[in-house]
């Protein structure tokens, strides 16, 4: 009777911990996707601004048409990463940040440009989405950083496999985001 018992008690426990162990994953998994989602609103809304830069630009730096058809094809090539890969998005957004920072970078050879009130709404306007952004980088980075410590230590490492542990990538600035740009304008 008493090994029943300790059987049974046993059990309870032992399903008590996993169903735990599961419920954990599944929050975290959840909560990577919920601070994924608000970087993808946030995307979105600089996805669609790029049209609108890249036409006033394009009046007063039409020689530097390489530079805006890099922004334009960064932006269609983030625009198409798979929505459900969330790494491959975070690889397509540096590529598309790193364009940016050389079109923001034209703007001081050409004080018409610099000066144009519709640039610099537009440059606002970026601006602050990519301070909203950052924000939200910084939570997906935090949530991304406690959902991949979970899983690869104890207990979370022993179950990953058996309940669709699933690894993200942070969301960092890529290698050449952190150079100086250097744009050569004696083309």
């Amino acid at each position: 009777m008493y090994i029943i018992i300790t059987i049974l008690i046993i059990g309870i426990i032992v399903a008590t911990t996993l169903i735990g162990i599961f419920n954990r994953f599944a929050k975290l998994r959840n909560m990577v996707k919920d601070a994924w989602s608000n970087i993808d609103v946030a995307l979105k809304r600089r996805h669609d601004l790029i049209p609108n830069l890249v036409n006033t630009v394009k009046g007063y730096a039409a020689h530097e048409q390489e530079t805006l058809h890099d922004v334009v094809a960064a932006r269609n090539a983030a625009m198409a990463a798979p929505k459900g890969d969330i790494n491959t998005q975070i690889k397509a957004e540096g590529e598309l940040q790193q364009t940016l920072g050389k079109l923001f970078a034209l703007s001081e050879a050409y004080p018409d440009l610099k000066a144009n009130t519709n640039f610099l709404d537009l440059q606002q306007k970026l601006s602050e989405i990519e301070e909203n952004l950052e924000r939200s980088r910084r939570y997906y980075n935090s949530t991304v950083r406690e959902n991949n410590t979970y899983g690869e230590s104890f207990p979370g490492a022993v179950f990953a496999g058996m309940f669709r542990y699933q690894h993200f990538d942070f969301f960092e600035a890529e290698a050449a985001d952190k150079e100086n740009i250097d744009v050569d304008f004696k083309k």
